[in-house]
């Protein structure tokens, strides 16, 4: 299994230089995701596209061929078959690369490509949001800083060694300007991932910068092959012992609902349906891929409190999902109302495996079961890392894995915010299928499950 590392930061921070040392020290490939925005902005340019107007950008998407190649393990950027890999690291470049990156077509369009590049090899990539984004399940997460006067300097000084003639107050001025354009955009932004190691090298040289976030990758990959590994293999332990799986059925074919709850059912999600379309705009996508009958697992990223109602808007039967218990002891219209939309408690890093068993009773009982992998809601539509639970009720219960994606912009839900809610295909219980709590097993099954949302929630990034 490749090793990725993700390295993000601040324009002028030194991420490229330090990734190139980095991946020779360490033999990975080296990946420059600036590289390839320049090179989307370099076309433009050349093209006289106005890279203030979206629109015409993306009409030019389809004749831009940019590519990596590597010659002697150097990184080689290829536009139309022209090595720009000089042409692109020009101030007016830089500016025109910040800009287009902010495009979530243009983003959609490289993005392929570099976790293709990531799935088959051991690699360093650097960018703005490799560890948020690009790579959210990335081994090692660093975040790269420095003060902007001292990244300035450092900028002005690699454009005077080329002849170039920018003063550093103008260098200073487009960092600033890179920094506001980066951490103030809609899609993405620049900022540190939660499990991310921050550096900041205002005060090392390069060799010492180098080193310290060699030692500090170094200390992650070791850290997560021994103490991380040790309770994977505690907990996954505990789980076998409370779970063994040649003595517990599959779900098997579920009970069917009554008629005349299933009808009250449908006027109600209807109504509901109805309210949430004046409330927000709301859009559904993969209807088809939403099956008939119950018994399913909707598994779903997080992102409001109203996910399980966007989520059952087009689910037939009635849903049942997990809720922290803190939820239960507030308000009782409030405990009895999501009772009644079929929330039941799990006190969160219990490992209480009664969970996984009232889980396995409702979707015996015919009713869908929704699961946010995640466990906690993100606040910026970034999709975390996925919890292995929803692999151990997925292998037990041997019930379809349905994908879905709720997208809308910002932290918050506000009156007429566009909402997406994409159902993706389902997933059989035959690839889903194992016979142990084996620790590659779950992963398997659960980098399966997270995949197909990650797929979704990119699709809908361009439609926001």
């Amino acid at each position: 299994m490749s090793i990725n590392i993700a390295l993000d930061g601040p324009s002028g921070a030194g991420k490229s230089t330090i990734a190139k040392m980095l991946a020779k020290k360490m033999e990975y490939v080296y990946v420059d995701t600036g590289a390839l925005y320049r090179a989307i902005a370099l076309f433009m340019l050349r093209n006289d596209v106005d890279i203030s107007d979206d629109d015409k950008v993306v009409e030019m998407l389809p004749q831009v061929e940019v590519n990596l190649s590597y010659v002697d393990g150097a990184q080689q950027v290829l536009l139309c078959g022209e090595n720009v890999s000089d042409k692109i690291r020009t101030p007016e470049v830089s500016m025109g690369a910040s800009r287009v990156s902010a495009i979530p077509q243009v983003r959609q369009f490289l993005f392929d490509l570099q976790r293709n590049i990531a799935k088959t090899n051991n690699i360093i990539m650097d960018g703005r949001d490799i560890g948020t984004v690009v790579l959210p399940n990335a081994d090692v997460k660093i975040f790269l800083t420095a003060t902007a006067e001292e990244r300035a300097n450092r900028r002005f000084k690699e454009l005077q060694e080329k002849g170039d003639t920018s003063t550093y107050e103008e260098v200073l001025a487009d960092i600033n300007q890179r920094d506001y354009n980066d951490t103030h955009r809609d899609v993405a932004p620049l900022r540190k991932a939660d499990d991310a190691v921050e550096i900041d090298s205002t005060k090392l040289d390069l060799e010492q910068a180098v080193q310290a976030i060699y030692d500090t990758i170094q200390a992650e990959l070791a850290g997560k092959n021994t103490e991380k590994n040790e309770e994977r293999r505690s907990s996954l332990a505990a789980k076998r012992e409370a779970f063994d799986f040649s003595s517990i059925e599959p779900v098997g074919t579920p009970k069917k609902y009554n008629k005349l709850k299933l009808f009250g059912y449908a006027i109600l999600r209807v109504l509901v349906t109805f309210c949430f379309k004046i409330a927000f705009n709301l859009k559904i996508t993969g209807k088809e891929n939403v099956p008939k009958t119950g018994s399913n697992i909707f598994a779903s990223n997080h992102r409001s409190y109203l996910d399980p109602i966007f989520i059952a808007t087009k689910a037939k039967v009635p849903n049942s999902y997990m809720a922290k218990d803190e939820l239960f002891h507030g308000n009782k219209f409030f405990t009895w109302l999501i009772k009644y939309m079929g929330a039941f408690p799990v006190v969160r890093g219990s490992g209480d495996s009664s969970v996984i068993t009232t889980s396995i009773e409702k979707l015996r009982s015919g009713r869908n079961l929704i699961i946010f992998p995640e466990g906690t809601r993100s606040k910026d539509g970034t999709l975390g890392r996925g919890k292995t639970g929803v692999a151990l009720i997925a292998a037990v219960a041997q019930v379809p894995v349905v994908p879905v994606a709720i997208s809308f912009k910002g932290e918050k839900l506000k009156f007429r915010s566009k909402v997406i809610v994409s159902y993706g295909k389902p997933i059989s219980p035959e690839e889903l299928k194992i016979d142990s709590a084996d620790t590659r097993a779950m992963k398997r099954i659960k980098t399966t499950i997270m995949n197909g949302i990650a797929e979704l929630v990119n699709e809908n990034v361009n439609k926001l």
